[in-house]
């Protein structure tokens, strides 16, 4: 099998893998940004932040939201340690965020003992313009490294800037999913054949993106609903990507 999935907490699973057997972590954290008193923080769920109220796709809700920002710190730093000790030298780190808790996260990546590289922008073309006020059309990727990156084991030249829209309707299937096309171009920093790693996979996105590029994948996801579509998803591409000649008889 070219992908695992497991359904858990993420710190406990990763605990149970061994060093340096992945090459790249791509990953969509919980944000727990956005609640301006601790009420709006503690009482709103993360289908309440980001789905408006008239929205028509019944999309389950997802837990890890209300965290202040200096637990999500705690938590980020902890699970991007252990991450580091999965990830071969020379590796890479991927993290969406948002402008709420982008210095959040360059500090516990760092703190992880990642070396910060730079962050990258995800624009979203049909954002909502607000009279008065600059769009807030941009999402935020830092990425980082696992010490040198030899450039000769993966000669790649990746675009700083990324712009797609969130999948709508009937391809929406979690509350905040990301587009398959930027998450193609993501997993191409993992060289051909790697693994990645995707500790909080959701409705497995960036599984279904290493697949498609030839990567291997390894996901973790707590909700057991998101799980579920999530084990759909990457089998249904492993059936689309795995040919014929793929397939090796054992009696």
């Amino acid at each position: 099998m070219s992908f695992s999935l497991h359904h858990g907490d993420a710190l406990n699973v990763l605990s149970g893998l061994p060093d340096n057997c992945v090459d790249s972590v791509i990953t969509d954290p919980p944000y727990n940004s956005g609640g301006r008193t601790a009420k709006e923080r503690t009482t709103r769920s993360a289908k309440q932040k980001y789905t408006s109220a008239d929205a028509k796709n019944g999309l389950a809700d997802f837990t890890g939201e209300n965290m202040d920002q200096r637990s999500y710190s705690f938590w980020l730093t902890q699970i991007m340690t252990e991450a580091h000790r999965l990830t071969k030298d020379g590796g890479t780190a991927l993290l969406f965020t948002d402008w709420r808790q982008l210095p959040t996260t360059t500090d516990a990546i760092q703190a992880a003992g990642w070396l910060w590289r730079g962050v990258l922008a995800w624009h979203k073309p049909t954002a909502r313009p607000q009279k008065g006020r600059f769009t807030q059309n941009c999402e935020f990727i830092v990425w980082a490294s696992k010490g040198a990156i030899d450039g000769s084991r993966n000669p790649v030249y990746l675009p700083g800037l990324y712009s797609a829209s969130q999948p709508s309707g009937a391809t929406r299937q979690h509350i905040t999913q990301k587009p398959t096309r930027v998450m193609r171009e993501l997993v191409k920093i993992s060289p051909e054949g790697g693994t990645v790693l995707d500790f909080c996979a959701g409705s497995g996105s960036t599984g279904v993106a290493a697949l498609l590029e030839g990567r291997d994948f390894i996901g973790v996801e707590k909700t057991a609903h998101y799980a579920s579509i999530a084990s759909d998803r990457l089998t249904d591409t492993l059936r689309e990507t795995t040919s014929q000649d793929d397939v090796i008889l054992s009696a």
